[in-house]
């Protein structure tokens, strides 16, 4: 046997993947949101200008496609917020804000583990042209209430922070910077190199030793301008008016180098060590790094599917899933009942019934034992004294009663 490749999975049943597409799509399009697709291909250039160099997604994660030595370098893709902003300025998009989602697979060569895989599918919305704070505010609203009244979520928490602007951090680099020579002894060896290349990125350390140190780190809006202190004061304030419950985490980063300003996760204890299912924030300069004319002020948030499954598996009573629509089963009882068969359900089918028949030759007891194990509503039995007398004996597998009808009232008998 060949298993599937490691880092990967098998969807077989498809329903709550499904549901959450749907109710994102639901939800969205009260927002204004449109559906794009993007490459699942891209060039390596365009992460490595984006998401930065020394980052971990471009450092140690990509997927690197074999291009036998030609240029450009290929890479599958690592996340869906640098192709939006491409496909933005390769479209030449004019209208702002451009409100935009889509979902598809996603590739990170990185250990498997509970909640994180080396094929995974995200959803990425993106606001690009969001001129003003109050845009955060509502992005930050619209995926709250996706979680809370369209997937019934309740075991998670919001925590925000903001990174000011590129000002505002070379100031608190400065800080962190000293404190971090500081308590270089203290450091882990990877956060000792990300001190030198990107200083705040090692907020995102999972070594406990570094996590204890960290805590009595600078904080990053304690050194913001006046300005952006009010631009921060305003968000909390907005978000507490509109009912948005959430939790200021200092050491948020985020581990991508576009954002700036306000920085967001979604985050539920029963994910385990790997908590955040939905993370975004504020990147204004990314547009004219990847070739845009101006620079267009934009918002963008990627929730993980796999890990929403996750939190949703354990409540899937509790969830508005679409139900199987009733299906009538044809039985023909011989071979020679069975094109016949076929032309009926093709009849059925054209007037939109869910049916299916029954080929396989057996008998009519193991063919209702097949009819009793697919929960079929009603089966139609076709034998040939139906064929003879252009009938068929519809039996309502609920009470148990049979009655036999003209085929070409079928149609109508089971609608009603």
């Amino acid at each position: 046997m060949i298993s599937r490749v490691k880092g990967t999975q098998d969807f077989i049943d498809l329903s709550l993947f499904n549901f959450i597409i749907s109710q994102t799509k639901h939800h969205v399009q009260y927002y204004q949101f449109t559906e794009i697709a993007t490459p699942i291909l891209e060039h390596i250039e365009l992460f490595k200008r984006s998401l930065g160099i020394y980052t971990d997604v471009v450092s140690k994660e990509m997927f690197l496609i074999d291009n036998r030595g030609q240029e450009p370098e290929l890479c599958l893709r690592p996340e869906m917020t640098a192709s939006t902003v491409r496909a933005f300025v390769e479209n030449n998009i004019v209208h702002t804000p451009w409100k935009v989602f889509s979902w598809g697979p996603l590739f990170r060569y990185e250990r498997p583990q509970k909640g994180r895989f080396r094929q995974f599918h995200q959803c990425s919305l993106e606001i690009i042209g969001a001129q003003g704070y109050m845009h955060d505010v509502e992005f930050i609203t619209m995926l709250d209430k996706l979680f809370t009244n369209g997937l019934k979520l309740t075991c998670y928490a919001l925590h925000i922070n903001f990174l000011g602007t590129p000002e505002d951090r070379v100031v608190y680099r400065s800080a962190l910077l000293a404190f971090l020579n500081k308590n270089i002894d203290t450091l882990c060896d990877n956060c000792k190199a990300r001190k030198d290349t990107n200083s705040m990125r090692v907020f995102d350390c999972k070594n406990e030793q570094c996590i204890t140190l960290y805590k009595q780190a600078p904080v990053i809006t304690d050194y913001l301008s006046k300005e952006s202190e009010t631009e921060w004061q305003q968000i909390r304030n907005a978000l507490e008016l509109l009912g948005v419950s959430y939790t200021h985490r200092p050491t948020l980063v985020r581990g991508l180098d576009y954002y700036n300003k306000t920085v967001f996760e979604f985050v539920s204890d029963n994910l385990g060590a790997q908590n955040a299912f939905c993370g975004g924030g504020r990147y204004d300069f990314l547009v004219k790094q990847l070739g845009g004319r101006e620079d267009q002020p934009s918002l963008g948030a990627a929730f993980g599917i796999e890990r929403l499954l996750l939190l949703l598996e354990p409540i899937q009573e509790r969830l508005a899933l679409p139900h199987k629509p009733a299906l009538n089963l044809v039985l023909p009882l011989t071979p020679a009942q069975q094109t016949l068969a076929l032309l009926l359900t093709e009849s059925l089918r054209a007037h939109h019934l869910h049916v299916d028949v029954l080929l396989e030759g057996d008998s009519i007891k193991h063919m209702m034992k097949q009819a009793n194990k697919r929960s079929a509503s009603h089966v139609l039995i076709i034998g040939e004294d139906e064929q003879q007398s252009q009938t068929v004996t519809i039996k309502n597998m609920m009470t148990g009663n049979s009655e036999r009808i003209a085929q070409i009232d079928a149609v109508q008998y089971l609608k009603k």
